[in-house]
């Protein structure tokens, strides 16, 4: 559903122009609000609102008896925070967010088929430098073909 990198920058209120290419397809899944969120890596995750609700019903079935799992949900749902596009297609990230992904101006909007991902555009440099060399190895520890 969305895929490729955009290095994009926020504006000086603090708003963040997502991809055309990712605004289509939205419109075209008639998709009017994402749920954003605390990822993993230093990242936000963005779920269309469908995709959310589906992640959503996954996490409440984990045991609230577990740590882990106490923890898990609510760092992601305390984060969690609903978006909607205004007529140029951008968004405002709460400072909360920014803070935890260590967002100043320039981003990474990354597709990752079910989510996009929003990167502080340093650590997503830093990330794929460190990823890239082992991606063969993972792929090989991760499909079995």
């Amino acid at each position: 559903m969305f895929y490729g990198e955009f290095e994009h920058a926020m504006d000086r209120k603090g708003r963040l122009i997502l991809p055309a290419k990712f605004r289509e397809v939205a419109k075209n899944q008639f998709v009017e609000k994402f749920f954003v969120t605390r990822g993993l890596d230093k990242c936000l995750f963005m779920f269309a609102e469908e995709e959310w609700r589906s992640q959503e019903n996954k996490f409440k079935t984990m045991s609230f008896t577990k740590l882990q799992s106490r923890t898990f949900n609510r760092l992601l749902f305390s984060g969690a925070v609903d978006v909607n596009f205004d007529k140029q297609g951008r968004i405002l990230l709460p400072q909360y967010l920014k803070d935890f992904a260590e967002i100043k101006k320039e981003v990474m909007i990354v597709g990752v088929s079910n989510r996009i991902e929003i990167w502080a555009k340093n650590i997503w440099h830093d990330f794929y430098a460190n990823s890239r060399q082992s991606f063969e190895e993972i792929a090989e520890k991760l499909m079995d073909v």
